[in-house]
């Protein structure tokens, strides 16, 4: 999926074996895997097993790329069973791209192919800690509807943090990428 328009050609595609030197320069990074359960991997022979066996099996996960090259991922995971209609989306950038919008752009941009993907999806929902204020900026710039405060709500890092919740209906209006 590309944005032609867009001043910096951002990309959503799924994950090649060719990514790790790129996938090592943001997964490798602390300030990037703080706020997701993911664990700072450091050795290229891990991120080719990551890449291998996480990230291109994966249902939906795609990496975010500029040029081609990989600079951070969005991932959706959706449920089953009586969770069937929803799932949750997630998502992570090197730091070199932060404040460039390009988050938002790719959470619009998934947006547009997520509900045609999983057609019995009906909500996406994503959570973001109340420190993580960008995160936060990144779904209510993409249209998410921040429901509520999540009390002591998971262990991430060891660490029990309150969330915000947020949710995507797939009857919301899907916002173009370069929208502000």
């Amino acid at each position: 999926m590309e944005d032609p328009s867009s001043p910096t050609t951002i990309t959503l595609r799924p994950f090649r074996t060719t990514d790790v030197d790129d996938f090592i320069s943001w997964v490798g990074d602390d300030r990037v895997t703080r706020w997701i359960r993911w664990s700072t991997i450091t050795s290229k022979e891990e991120v080719l097993t990551f890449i291998k066996e996480v990230c291109i099996p994966h249902p939906w996960r795609r990496s975010i790329c500029v040029d081609d090259r990989s600079i951070g991922f969005i991932s959706i995971f959706p449920g089953s069973g009586d969770d069937r209609c929803k799932a949750d989306i997630g998502y992570g950038l090197a730091v070199k791209y932060w404040g460039q919008g390009i988050t938002t752009r790719a959470v619009k941009m998934a947006l547009s192919q997520v509900f045609k993907d999983f057609p019995g999806i009906i909500r996406l929902q994503a959570f973001a800690d109340v420190e993580n204020k960008a995160s936060q900026r990144v779904l209510e710039k993409a249209g998410f509807l921040k429901e509520g405060h999540l009390r002591k709500y998971t262990y991430i890092k060891g660490d029990l943090k309150d969330l915000f919740v947020y949710s995507f209906l797939s009857t919301d209006t899907i916002p173009h990428p370069l929208d502000p």
